[in-house]
């Protein structure tokens, strides 16, 4: 898995005088403290030793972390911009193709003494569902840019994304299985390196923070699309504890009052057993009751907004929307109110309708009358 970490760094900082020196990182295999041997299948291998390249330094953090550090100008280190560097990759697919990892926050939070909030995202297990893609990418282009939201959720959150979880079934055009033809949504239970092997390494990443006391890993989100319903929606997991099934509400319901292509009514919460190896359900029975696990799905085709008739296609720049308004509401959920906006940031936590059985949907809010009921009862057996 590659790990490309983006933080903030304070413009005309002093601080790096001791790095300004003349050359970068040239070749530099980065493995685990007191390993002397050859690099071995799974090392990184850094390089910056070509035009522009400003990479200074890179300190091995854990397995998947590694902190990397500008090379400043020579001379002067209140002048640095952004990374310019090659990575020899940690985790490759079947094919030798590249597994990525994406970290965006605040250079602040990944202080080892610090209590971390993280928030973890996948997309493209399923690799034709493209809309998939442009979803994340809406999340990514609000998370690393200026606005003020993304500014503050950076100080206060990491967010860790895997764009791409299944690159050889993409490559290869597949609908839904990978290059061995395996449905790796299917497969969270017991991911095996050989056959599943970015599944294998998305888990043990997410297994190996979540037993860290510093970090609160409070979401995972793995993003799809669906063939057959509208709009945007979520299927969340149902609990005995019935506060931690208020709780898990919440963020639809938050996401549902942000973006208006987003449906709570067709929002669902179960325990259907053929769902079990899915990523929602298995990480929601692995992490605690802290932690809320949810797919985001949303439509191959249209959506409809609240007192419309007429479906409006989706294009590119519709999806990658709801990923921005994805990312916007991370900040009313956890009521960063530091800075003041266009719109209201304090919203009432609204009451969830409890259905006997093992699964409950939401009444309508929003856009919760824009599919009928029926529809929702024919097509919710379509897999996810």
């Amino acid at each position: 898995m590659e790990e490309n970490t983006v933080r903030d760094v304070e413009a005309g900082s002093e601080t790096g005088g001791e790095d300004a020196l003349v050359g970068n990182i040239n070749k530099l295999m980065v493995s685990p403290p007191g390993y002397a041997g050859i690099p071995r299948k799974g090392h990184l291998v850094f390089d910056a030793c070509f035009e522009s390249g400003n990479l200074g330094h890179v300190d091995y953090i854990s397995d998947f972390e590694f902190d990397l550090f500008i090379r400043p100008d020579t001379c002067n280190p209140r002048f640095r911009l952004w990374f310019n560097f090659t990575v020899e990759n940690v985790r490759e697919t079947q094919q030798q193709r590249r597994l990525d990892l994406l970290t965006i926050t605040n250079s602040e939070n990944v202080s080892p003494e610090k209590e971390k909030k993280l928030v973890f995202l996948t997309a493209r297990v399923h690799p034709g569902e493209s809309p998939a893609s442009f979803v994340c990418q809406g999340v990514i282009d609000f998370l690393v840019g200026q606005h003020p939201v993304a500014q503050i959720l950076r100080d206060h959150v990491i967010f860790k994304i895997v764009p791409m979880l299944n690159p050889d079934g993409v490559y290869l055009g597949n609908y839904r299985c990978s290059l061995m033809g395996f449905d790796l949504n299917r497969h969270w239970q017991d991911p095996s390196p050989w056959a599943h092997p970015t599944l294998h390494a998305v888990k043990q990443l997410i297994v190996q923070m979540n037993q860290d006391p510093m970090v609160s890993l409070e979401f995972y989100i793995d993003v799809h699309a669906h063939s057959t319903m509208l709009n945007g929606f979520m299927y969340g997991n149902v609990f005995e504890d019935k506060e931690r099934v208020q709780r898990q509400a919440v963020f639809p319901r938050l996401l549902c009052q942000n973006a208006p292509d987003f449906s709570f009514s067709n929002t669902s919460f179960n325990r259907d057993v053929v769902k079990a190896g899915t990523g929602r359900r298995f990480l929601g029975g692995l992490l605690d009751d802290t932690s809320y696990c949810y797919t985001l799905e949303v439509s191959f085709y249209s959506y409809m907004t609240a007192g419309s008739t007429a479906p409006v296609p989706y294009s590119e720049e519709a999806y990658m929307k709801l990923g921005r308004n994805v990312a916007r509401t991370f900040q009313d959920y956890y009521k960063l109110n530091i800075i003041k906006d266009n719109r209201p940031n304090q919203i009432q936590s609204p009451d969830v309708e409890l259905q006997t059985g093992n699964s409950y949907a939401g009444k309508g809010v929003g856009v919760g009358k824009n599919t009928s009921d029926r529809e929702k009862e024919r097509n919710q057996s379509v897999r996810h």
